[in-house]
């Protein structure tokens, strides 16, 4: 059986424990479209994982996240493992973590919510549960478990 590789990155990020599936949903979050036109991305979906049977990967260069993309991400892949790639090597490794408030990330699925009008304000929730992860809406106390769809 033939392997396939994905290539080294000389400075960037890699999102790797991903969970199965959804590195399409993390190349949202991370903005792919707002990349340098020089940057590589390379994403790999249904990998063999030891620790969680099978995972996706996504290797960005040029890139390292802001503190609310990795809050994002925790809130849909929390087994995920972020590296930062200087000269090809690891300077920098961490699991995601949740926090406890969720700030400008997802808009409220209350329609009616004040974060949801034409107000100076950003969407902000609290993390009620965390396996499986549930937020509640700070302005209208909305609970929300679908993040995919709310992602701001």
């Amino acid at each position: 059986m033939r392997e396939l590789k994905i290539t080294p990155i000389k400075n960037g990020t890699v999102i790797d424990h991903i969970g199965n599936g959804l590195a399409l949903e993390v190349l949202r979050i991370i903005g792919v479209r707002e990349l340098d036109k020089d940057s590589s991305v390379s994403v790999a979906i249904h990998v063999r994982s030891g620790k969680l049977g099978w995972k996706d990967i996504v290797k960005v260069e040029s890139m390292e996240l802001s503190p609310r993309k990795v809050n994002a991400i925790a809130l849909i892949a929390p087994t995920a493992t972020i590296s930062i790639i200087r000269d090809y090597k690891v300077r920098e490794k961490r699991v995601v973590d949740l926090p406890s408030r969720i700030v400008g990330v997802l808009r409220c699925p209350n329609p009616t919510c004040i974060s949801n009008q034409p107000e100076p304000i950003e969407s902000e929730f609290e993390v009620t549960d965390r396996r499986p992860v549930v937020l509640t809406c700070a302005f209208c106390e909305r609970r929300v478990d679908d993040f995919l769809r709310h992602l701001a």
